[in-house]
């Protein structure tokens, strides 16, 4: 149980912690309202369990075997990153209805996004590696998936929630296009990790 209650520590902190889903999230929220930004929200939650569940049944392992793969999808994901971030930079001012310009990201782009995660890959082997041992395998993966699952609902409809509060209160299209800029910024910045990697 001690170790069960660390793990459950260990992800509410990650889970909650700024880094590009939750970024993004708030993006979304600025620019396209709660609602419209859902399948955003569950994307990222579902997609991220799902990779856990991956990483724990046998991908990291693979990775091991194949540094090169894990080198590929991680530059290929900064790349991504940096694409996403450019959209949010350049994203128009709101609309009179309340809505942005274009569209939220998809379920399916939130969930795939996630294999392009930086962060997401240092959590979810970080969580299997080091919480292992809190039940039998497969339960343990198990287990481990679903408690990333269930309790990265609330920290991501918090990111989202923030960001729509903003859309609130931000009424000026030069304040929006800033704070979009700003947010950008923050998600090039979590990327700091690969870039410098890559520098040395």
């Amino acid at each position: 149980m001690e170790l069960f209650w660390a793990f459950v520590l260990f992800a509410v902190v990650t889970l909650w912690t700024p880094g590009p889903n939750n970024t993004m999230l708030m993006a979304s929220g600025l620019n396209f309202g709660f609602r419209r930004a859902l399948p955003h929200l569950w994307g990222v939650t579902l997609g991220f369990a799902l990779m856990v569940l991956a990483v724990g049944l046998g991908l990291g392992a693979v990775f091991e075997a194949y540094p090169a793969a894990y080198t590929a999808l991680k530059y290929g994901g900064a790349a991504y990153l940096l694409y996403l971030a450019w959209h949010i930079a350049t994203a128009g001012a709101l609309e009179e209805s309340g809505t942005g310009a274009g569209r939220p990201i998809s379920f399916i782009e939130a969930a795939a996004f996630q294999w392009f995660n930086p962060k997401g890959w240092v959590m979810a082997v970080g969580a299997v590696s080091t919480y292992a041992k809190v039940a039998a395998f497969p339960a343990n993966v198990l287990l481990i998936a679903g408690l990333f699952g269930g309790l990265g609902v609330l920290p991501s409809a918090t990111w989202l929630g923030f960001g729509t509060g903003l859309k609130r209160l931000l009424t000026s299209p030069r304040v929006v296009r800033a704070v979009n800029v700003i947010m950008a910024l923050l998600l090039v910045l979590s990327l700091w990790p690969i870039l410098a990697g890559a520098w040395e």
